[in-house]
């Protein structure tokens, strides 16, 4: 629902936004220094490799990358490696169930939104953050794997701001793994496209990710290129 002020159009979810926390930036600083505590202070002492699982909320259990994603984090799971996820539903909360039920750790790092992001339930090293920037932290810290399941704009943020890191070399490379040819080909037909073929990357930038459909081949790739 939309409402209209002397500035044009203002969507009403901006009342959650950062811009309406009425303490001031002082205060807010500490708000954003505990979740940095809270977060080192708990996934450091995970002891294991983790590897991140992104994907829609909005995957209903009855699809096929709901099935996919549960599949390789039971196995992921199985096979010694953490899993972490953003908390919420659908994909995440497939891949939280299927680290879970292999009685592996099944981290959540939820956000607070106004729709959408309630914690799944699976997670058994749960985590909230307001702070997106906070969270992408833990994310890229302490991951040493992304898998891309099909997923909105924070999948692609996600996706794209770790091979920006990579890319600009302010992480050390490490596997990006897009799940599903049929959703991730036409982003890569056109990023070779668009990208490569007009010299806005360099044909190495292309390596930084791998698409596979076969669960068993991630996890493959997993083991193969982190070694716990």
């Amino acid at each position: 629902m939309m409402k209209i002020t002397r500035a044009g159009v203002v969507d009403e979810r901006q009342q959650y936004s950062l811009d309406n926390f009425k303490a001031g930036d002082s205060w807010r600083m500490f708000r954003i220094l505990g979740e940095f505590v809270d977060g080192f202070d708990t996934l450091s002492s995970v002891g294991r490799p983790a590897v991140s699982i992104f994907g829609s909320a909005r995957t209903p259990m009855e699809d096929k990358y709901f099935e996919l994603a549960d599949k390789i984090a039971y196995e992921l799971a199985m096979a010694g490696y953490a899993v972490i996820t953003g908390g919420g539903h659908g994909i995440m909360g497939a891949a939280n169930r299927g680290a879970a039920k292999a009685d592996g750790i099944s981290i959540g790092l939820n956000i607070n939104l106004p729709f959408e992001q309630e914690p799944n339930g699976f997670a058994n090293v749960p985590l909230h953050f307001k702070y997106f920037f906070v969270r992408k932290v833990m994310f890229i810290k302490y991951s040493m794997a992304f898998i891309g399941m099909p997923g909105g704009f924070g999948t692609l943020d996600e996706l794209f701001e770790s091979l920006t890191l990579m890319q600009t070399r302010r992480i050390k490379a490490f596997p990006v793994i897009l799940v599903g040819s049929e959703f991730w080909g036409g982003l890569v037909d056109w990023i070779k496209e668009q990208l490569l073929v007009t010299g806005k990357i360099d044909p190495d930038d292309m390596l930084y990710f791998q698409v596979m459909d076969d669960p068993a081949e991630v996890v493959k790739y997993i083991k193969r290129t982190v070694v716990l």
